[in-house]
């Protein structure tokens, strides 16, 4: 995993049924699963850890939030960066807390109410990922914002994220992000009649998007839109499992 402030490390799923959840993502996924501890398991992609599932902690449920995905975004001090967020109209749900063995952490929401995890790592040796994501592997990092000029500017501010590509849509502007020569995803203010609250959503790349919907189906989960081709000839389509966390998919 490359650790530099700014690029996504780490994918965590929280949800309501951890079991089924491993058996849902390994049917349409092919994922792995090691165990890390009584309340967490680590996904794997061969021998490479991507990302972890657990139970939706307590205190997520009591503020309503439902199964979803979390991603960690490497920081150089979890401490800092929290504390910038927060100065930069950002809220802490969860204060930078150790992990024993792991690393420092903490979940903090933007101005508009998107959730997303900081992320530092305790110093070990850690295979680094692929330059182009392989079949396995998250993709794309996409954001539907309140307002899309707002978002960009707390993250840059926050990660040193800059503007990439754009493309025209029918919902607005798709203004893509990166850092570093390398494009994370995109971002776009969310549709009015979008009755979610501003979030992330994370892509998956597989080897045939067809045959992954018809397995997403199969376990019970919802394609809840596409496929549609996306610029490069690949195809993503926007799905949930069946406990309710959205995730999307990538491929041909």
């Amino acid at each position: 995993m490359s650790t530099s402030q700014g690029n996504f490390i780490w994918y965590e799923l929280d949800t309501i049924d951890v079991k089924g959840a491993i058996k849902f993502y390994k049917d349409v996924i092919g994922w792995g699963t090691q165990p890390f501890d009584d309340n967490y398991a680590i996904w794997t992609v061969g021998a490479t850890g991507i990302g972890g599932v657990m139970t939706l902690p307590d205190e997520y449920k009591k503020i309503g939030m439902p199964p979803h995905w979390l991603a960690y975004v490497a920081a150089d001090d979890v401490d800092a960066l929290t504390k910038k967020a927060e100065s930069l109209g950002g809220k802490t749900y969860v204060p930078p807390s150790d992990i024993p063995t792991v690393g420092r952490f903490s979940v903090i929401a933007d101005p508009q109410g998107a959730v997303i995890a900081l992320f530092k790592p305790f110093p070990r040796d850690a295979e680094p990922p692929p330059a182009e994501p392989t079949n396995g592997h998250f993709s794309w990092h996409e954001l539907m914002a309140g307002q899309l000029e707002d978002a960009l500017r707390f993250y840059a501010q926050l990660f040193g994220w800059q503007k990439t590509d754009a493309v025209q849509s029918p919902m607005g502007t798709y203004q893509m992000y990166g850092k570093g020569g390398r494009t994370f995803g995109g971002m776009a203010t969310k549709p009015k009649e979008l009755p979610d609250q501003p979030r992330w959503l994370y892509y998956v790349k597989v080897e045939d998007l067809d045959a992954a919907l018809a397995r997403v189906k199969k376990g019970g989960g919802k394609v809840m839109h596409g496929p549609m081709e996306v610029p490069g000839g690949d195809r993503v389509a926007q799905c949930r499992d069946p406990q309710g966390a959205a995730f999307a998919l990538h491929g041909k």
